[in-house]
């Protein structure tokens, strides 16, 4: 498996689809303060990784020293996604497989961190701080279910959690995220073009 192949497990492509999965089924499973809470971890998640992009596409707000141009999303997303997905998927387990099953999580988010450093698309501190984001949102979810008894999930809603992901992984499609968050940057801020990272390591912008 290419590093390619192991970087789209944090695709927007993969995880969206995935993340809105897992709430409908959480939604229908178990109890809807479950699903809401997933909502918000995982949305707040993609909001300051967005936000973060924005802040530096279109106002050149980033960090020379550390060439840092904003959260690597990819590793923000797969490390809030795949613990909890792992976790729900192992609801008819046991309490420490479902532990362990959540620490695989975040092993599989910390591999997709090193491919995004692997291929060449975000610096160390890019993917630390991803990495540190999601594991926050995550975790801050898992510990809100430790006095919570979750309903075991459908069988119908296992099968749709493992299912439509893998669907997905073959379809090896890329969204078009960077693209879409330079085009709102360039709007909301009036710029002519949206700052890059060569910008950044030049000079022109960020501190």
């Amino acid at each position: 498996m290419s590093w390619y192949s192991v970087t789209f497990l944090g695709d927007s492509t993969l995880l969206l689809p995935s993340a809105v999965l897992l709430f409908v089924v959480a939604l229908f499973s178990s109890r809807r303060q479950v699903a809401w809470q997933w909502a918000l971890a995982f949305g707040v998640t993609g909001a300051i990784v967005c936000s973060s992009k924005l802040a530096f596409m279109g106002w050149g707000i980033g960090f020379r020293q550390l060439d840092f141009t904003g959260f690597s999303g990819h590793t923000a997303l797969s490390s809030c996604f795949w613990p909890v997905f792992l976790w729900f998927v192992c609801s008819r387990v046991a309490p420490g497989l479902r532990h362990l099953a959540a620490l695989c999580g975040y092993a599989v988010a910390a591999v997709v961190g090193v491919s995004r450093l692997m291929i060449h698309v975000h610096s160390p501190a890019e993917v630390i701080a991803g990495f540190v984001l999601g594991c926050t949102a995550s975790g801050a979810f898992l510990l809100w279910q430790r006095r919570a008894s979750l309903a075991m999930l459908s069988g119908a809603g296992l099968a749709a959690l493992l299912v439509v992901p893998m669907v997905l992984f073959t379809t090896g499609s890329k969204a078009p995220t960077q693209t879409l968050l330079q085009h709102i940057a360039v709007q909301l801020s009036a710029a002519e073009k949206p700052f890059t990272r060569e910008d950044l390591r030049r000079g022109a912008a960020g501190w």
